[in-house]
């Protein structure tokens, strides 16, 4: 193929050197940076308005409500976006939401708030904002739907598919001729009337080779270089790793003593940053929480080395263990989730945890074309680039909301699990939505599934420990409360069984695996994994408790015992340098 252009727009008299003018190739770079930052910031200065398609609207103009995602796509059959909404005059607001025109059901209720949804699934949802619990006064309603990620044989390939091979085709021409003008000697503007024949050799292999460079240098302009980070959806996982992470990093030093506490889901709902600094003041501490839903152990540690380049920024770091599961097909989602924070020679550490092969290829390929892990990004922002803006301008509101965020208010007293049957028996005090919420999070994960989590932990939380073994900042490992009935399947084992006693030695302020087995009830959840305000204030409370009780026994005690006396001067050697 690249032989054949050759021959029609080559002339036979053709002088081709080896390489390319440089200045060429970086004109044409540069004219490539210079698109992307135009477009990017023509998308910036957009007015705000509906966008066009979407199917999101105000029926009231002092009301409204809004989903993002409104198009979810899920992974392993659920998905999830975040549902907000605001009466406009503080009076109290109803949210009913509606399954394929089913019964309506309450889903929240105030004047204005958040909400997560995590059990999205290849259905329409539809979810109004009442005046009134009776449904009488519409105010504003939104429309949410899930969409599976592979798609059947008999299905009609979507729009945004084609667009997404149009843009491909379209990348692979612009950078062939883009090396082709940059060649030496003169075009030819007409096409030969005969064949015509050239002694010249056609250089496939060094097209080619060029090619896949001019991919890789406007790959690592755009994606790279922070340019399309700053442009990423703030409700995706991406957006919000990226986000979370340049925030801390930016961070001016408090002169306290720094604990950066990491996790997924259940620290993020389970640890109130602002209840742990309330208590931790007083003796110096200063808490930091990195915890972000879906994060698995591979990503925390690229997190941490983002925020604390010489691994002396924190006294402490806590990290988290526990029972748990990762399923393969949700590696797309820990990629992309990651890949801000990637580099090119992350390529092979970053693919060894990944267990398929298929993982590892699309790790490596991360690392090296940070595009490719954008992919369905790219295509939304596309789609609906005024939306897009207007989530990115309301993301400061966003991060106040993480920060003020107290946890969910209601619990499952009354529920019950029968491990024989797998039946659930709900308490009647809690809503439709509330016990839909539940269903979804009573997943039964395979033993492959919790085998590859309890791998994950043991390969990446020894490499956090490793990159901190020379410096002052002392890692605590804490365990997770597992659940409200910890006789689900796959969740009956041990803490001993998730790190080896090796590992778990290596710290002086690892809190025993039972300390949190006494908030493993029902009053202390909302569904069969995370804690509700309730429980997110004990697990809080003891876990500061636990660490401030450890570093005050260890600075009581007398010089010689040299475990507690290096982890009392980890402390002091941080704060010194803070």
């Amino acid at each position: 193929m690249t032989g054949e252009v050759h021959k029609r727009f080559h002339e036979p008299r053709r002088n081709r050197s080896l390489l390319p003018k440089p200045r060429s190739v970086i004109a044409a770079v540069a004219v490539c940076v210079a698109m992307y930052s135009g477009t990017a910031s023509t998308l910036r200065a957009a007015p705000e308005q509906n966008a066009s398609g979407s199917n999101s609207e105000r029926v009231s103009r002092a009301a409204g409500i809004t989903a993002n995602p409104e198009r979810v796509a899920l992974s392993d059959g659920r998905g999830s976006t975040e549902i907000d909404w605001d009466t406009g005059n503080g009076s109290m607001g109803f949210v009913f939401v509606t399954e394929d025109g089913g019964k309506p059901v309450l889903f929240a209720k105030g004047s204005r708030g958040n909400e997560v949804v995590p059990w999205i699934g290849t259905h329409s949802y539809f979810f109004g904002l009442y005046g009134d619990d009776q449904r009488r006064t519409l105010l504003a309603k939104v429309t949410v739907s899930g969409s599976a990620e592979s798609v059947s044989p008999r299905r009609t390939v979507s729009w945004q598919a084609v667009a997404r091979w149009a843009l491909i085709i379209g990348l692979a021409a612009v950078l062939y001729f883009a090396v082709y003008l940059s060649s030496t000697g003169s075009v030819r503007t007409t096409f030969p009337t005969e064949p015509t024949t050239s002694h010249r050799q056609l250089h496939v292999a060094r097209n080619l080779f060029l090619g896949i460079a001019a991919l890789v240098c406007v790959d690592g302009a755009i994606f790279h270089s922070g340019l399309y980070v700053s442009i990423l959806a703030p409700s995706s996982y991406a957006g919000r790793v990226s986000r979370i992470a340049r925030a801390e990093k930016e961070r001016a030093p408090t002169g306290l003593k720094e604990v950066l506490v990491l996790g997924d889901s259940r620290i993020a709902e389970g640890f109130s940053m602002t209840l742990a600094n309330e208590l931790g003041s007083p003796a110096g501490l200063k808490f930091v929480s990195l915890a972000e839903p879906a994060a698995s152990a591979n990503t925390w540690y690229y997190m941490v080395r983002e925020v604390d380049p010489t691994a002396r920024r924190y006294a402490a770091i806590v990290v988290p263990y526990g029972i748990g599961y990762e399923p393969n097909s949700a590696d797309p989602l820990r990629i992309s989730m990651t890949a801000p924070l990637l580099r090119y020679g992350d390529c092979f550490h970053f693919a060894s945890g990944f267990q398929r092969w298929s993982g590892r290829f699309r790790a490596f390929m991360a690392c090296i074309l940070r595009g490719s892990a954008y992919q369905d990004d790219v295509v939304d922002l596309l789609s609906h680039p005024v939306a897009r803006i207007r989530s990115i301008r309301q993301e400061p509101t966003r991060m106040h909301s993480r920060e003020i965020y107290k946890g969910r208010d209601y619990d499952l007293v009354g529920t019950s699990y029968d491990a024989a049957t797998g039946q659930v028996t709900f308490a009647p005090k809690l809503t439709e939505a509330q016990k839909l919420a539940f269903r979804k999070s009573l997943i039964q994960p395979s033993q492959s599934d919790t085998e590859y989590s309890l791998k994950l932990q043991r390969d990446w939380i020894p490499r956090i420990m490793n990159r901190y073994s020379n410096s002052p900042t002392a890692i605590v490992l804490t365990p997770v409360p597992r659940g409200p009935f910890v006789e689900l399947p796959g969740f009956t084992k041990g803490y001993d069984s998730v790190l080896p006693s090796s590992v778990i030695q290596r710290t002086n302020f690892s809190l025993p695996g039972h300390t949190f087995d006494f908030l493993e009830k029902p009053e202390n959840y909302f569904d069969a994994f995370h804690l509700n305000a309730k429980g997110r204030q004990q697990f809080t409370e003891t876990l500061v408790s636990e660490v401030l009780g450890r570093l005050r026994s260890a600075e009581s005690k007398p010089q010689g015992n040299s475990g507690a006396e290096l982890a009392v001067n980890r402390l002091r050697a941080t704060n010194d340098a803070n």
